[in-house]
């Protein structure tokens, strides 16, 4: 959508007051655990963007809550599984050969959107330091959420959502759905259903000084049900389901334990081949 578009379905500007103010209303309260994924266009004209929804997402839960945002980097990857798009093989080993090593600091995220991205580089964000399958986090529990993040099953039991799952705390879908909520991979890891298997992933890592690729295992997970996963949860916790209006866009608000709970009953009735 073009910004021209945005602004043509805008009412009014968004501003750090008036988003905080629809936070709240939706039910985001100060001292929150709160994993956000969010679609910046979704919300209508923002005066200066995505630094004004991050600002106001702290605004929101205050000093004494933490935001969680993802920041993952899939393209820190072996070339010969890129689908998304392909490279031609005769790059695969140029590409190997020349590709950086992750640095928590300089990698940025990859298609997690303009806010997650803006949101890693503000001053006091922590990051973990999974290749893949990072988490950018600010506040109280920043540091217990994203320190030692396994290399391991990067969404599973070594993992941030883990550690959100421990503390209690929710997920927002800012101006995006349910094919974006993370933590129903924290479900594929818990679950058994029949076409789950175990696969290995590669990423360019700095070992004492010296660049080297890193062999690691990793679930086969898979968003494409995602969609009907979330539908069948709001059907079955309309309860714990909050839906309001953030900006222009619709939001839902959620405890994480709940649906990654509800996943992993789910997944095995409706993963079975």
């Amino acid at each position: 959508m073009s910004e021209r578009e945005v602004i043509g379905r805008t009412p009014e500007p968004n501003t750090v007051e008036s988003l905080s103010r629809d936070l709240s209303a939706l039910g985001v309260e100060p001292g929150m655990v709160l994993l956000v994924h969010s679609s910046l266009s979704a919300l209508g004209w923002t005066v200066s963007g995505a630094v004004t929804v991050v600002l106001a997402l702290e605004a929101a839960v205050r000093e004494y809550g933490t935001i969680i945002m993802p920041t993952q980097s899939g393209d820190l990857s072996d070339p010969a599984e890129w689908e998304h798009p392909p490279v031609p093989k005769a790059w695969w080993e140029t590409i190997r050969r020349e590709m950086p090593a992750f640095h928590p600091d300089m990698t940025p995220s990859r298609g997690m959107g303009v806010i997650p991205e803006c949101f890693r580089t503000q001053p006091g964000v922590v990051r973990s330091l999974h290749p893949h399958d990072s988490f950018a986090a600010r506040g109280e529990r920043a540091i217990e959420i994203c320190s030692d993040h396994e290399l391991d099953f990067g969404l599973g039991e070594g993992s941030p959502l883990r550690r959100i799952y421990d503390l209690d705390g929710w997920v927002l879908l800012l101006g995006c759905g349910f094919e974006s909520n993370t933590s129903f991979h924290l479900a594929e890891y818990r679950a058994e259903y029949g076409r789950k298997e175990i696969v290995w992933r590669y990423a360019p890592l700095e070992i004492e000084g010296h660049r080297r690729w890193k062999q690691f295992r990793d679930v086969n997970i898979d968003s494409d049900d995602f969609v009907e996963l979330g539908r069948s949860f709001r059907k079955h916790a309309t309860s714990e389901v909050r839906e309001g209006r953030v900006g222009g866009a619709t939001a839902l608000l959620f405890p994480q334990r709940a649906c990654v709970d509800y996943a992993v009953r789910w997944l095995p009735r409706n993963r079975a081949t």
